[in-house]
């Protein structure tokens, strides 16, 4: 029997049923001191004490045993994007014509919990984030649990409005944000409580975006890496995105957090910035070489199990464990049937979190997050996009994979 998962499950019923450790070891006939060490995996009930404290709670023994489905914990940014279709992007002082105005959810929290809810409804989903107490931060709550996603985690700030982003996107399907943080740069590790749900994965973004983790830490490096140490110290496997900022100086706010996470997923800009590398050879194409020597650096930083890359025209994952590097071509969607490429990279996440917990391999990781992130180019914003796993499935078959040079 896993002693911290029993003791997980044991303060999850506690505190849904609003009882304190003391009136549980009453009603059972056990110190509180008793409750407090299975609470916190320092051993389990007595296997006599199942059946009473099934019945207390009135649950299953075997609940007690195994407790409920694990799900997958996204952490990070929340946030309204504002999209609006331009015919070109102007040069200073000159003018672009809007065709099209509007309004979505946007940010790694609410995109890639609405992608993974969407691909497939029965994974368990919680999102963690802040929101101010505004028509925006209502708009993104009622927009997650439309789609089934457990908002509990959300908290909020009565004097901070919530985060927004002007969206600037052309028939290409490239993008220009303007960006108001609002209540991103009030969310921190205090925000966010994991006893009330088991979880087997936690996915957080966007580091060089949420100044609280983005904060200097004097043992770790950053906020964010202490958090990622305490989440992974509770049993959780850790993942971590990043967003692509004009600053130079990502390596020091990305690789402390590399230590603690047992995936990072990230766009091939973002990855080479990390080790000041170029992504891409002076003809525009992807460099290869700086690419795998920037994932093979980060799995010596200490990314424990895997190191994803995605570019728009290739992606690339490597093994940390077994060493395995592959890399898989983007779907080729015809111009004319490209709406947008808004939340592409939270939706080729989403692919690679839902594969990662359905235990795919490197391969097949890379082929379904693709697809999945190619789904999201049939809408301007960031998640209408998103189809089925079985639709997902689908697209490669019929629009086939760019040729590989």
């Amino acid at each position: 029997m896993d002693t911290y998962s029993i003791g997980r499950t044991i303060a999850a019923l506690r505190k849904k049923n609003k009882m304190t450790q003391s009136a549980l070891a009453e009603q059972l006939g056990v110190s509180d001191k008793a409750v407090s060490k299975w609470e916190n995996g320092q051993g389990y009930p007595d296997i006599a004490l199942f059946p009473a404290i099934a019945e207390v709670f009135g649950v299953t023994i075997d609940y007690l045993m195994n407790g409920e489905k694990k799900g997958i914990a996204i952490a990070g940014n929340l946030l309204v994007d504002i999209v609006k279709t331009i015919d070109c992007y102007p040069a200073l002082g000159t003018l672009a014509n809007i065709s099209h105005v509007s309004k979505a959810v946007g940010g790694c929290a609410a995109n890639t919990s609405i992608d993974l809810a969407k691909i497939d409804r029965s994974i368990p989903i919680s999102v963690f984030g802040k929101l101010g107490m505004d028509e925006n931060g209502r708009y993104i709550v009622s927009q997650l649990q439309n789609h089934g996603v457990n908002t509990d985690g959300i908290s909020y700030s009565s004097s901070t409005e919530t985060s927004f982003s002007d969206v600037m996107s052309m028939p290409s399907g490239e993008r220009t944000f303007f960006h108001k943080s609002g209540t991103n740069t009030l969310f921190s590790p205090e925000d966010i409580d994991l006893s009330s749900h088991s979880y087997e994965l936690l996915h957080i973004g966007y580091i060089l975006l949420l100044e609280k983790f983005d904060a200097p830490d004097p043992k770790y490096g950053t906020v964010m890496a202490r958090f990622l140490h305490d989440i992974q110290s509770k049993g959780i496997k850790t993942s971590i995105d990043v967003v692509s900022a004009n600053i130079d100086n990502y390596g020091e706010k990305i690789i402390p957090s590399l230590k603690y996470s047992n995936y990072a997923i990230m766009n091939e800009i973002e990855s080479t910035s990390t080790w000041r590398l170029s992504a891409r050879l002076p003809d525009g194409s992807i460099n290869r070489q700086n690419i795998r020597l920037a994932m093979e650096k980060m799995a010596d930083a200490g990314v424990r199990d895997k190191v994803i890359v995605h570019a728009k025209e290739v992606c690339f994952i490597l093994d940390c464990i077994t060493s395995e590097f592959c890399e898989i071509p983007s779907l080729k969607i015809p111009k004319e049937e490209i709406l947008g490429s808004v939340g592409a990279g939270d939706a080729f996440c989403a692919g690679c979190l839902y594969g990662i917990y359905h235990g795919y391999t490197n391969r097949q990781i890379l082929e379904f997050a693709s697809a999945a992130a190619a789904s999201n180019l049939f809408s301007e914003n960031s998640v209408d996009g998103m189809l089925t796993r079985n639709e997902i499935m689908q697209l490669p078959a019929k629009y086939g994979r760019i040729a590989e040079k």
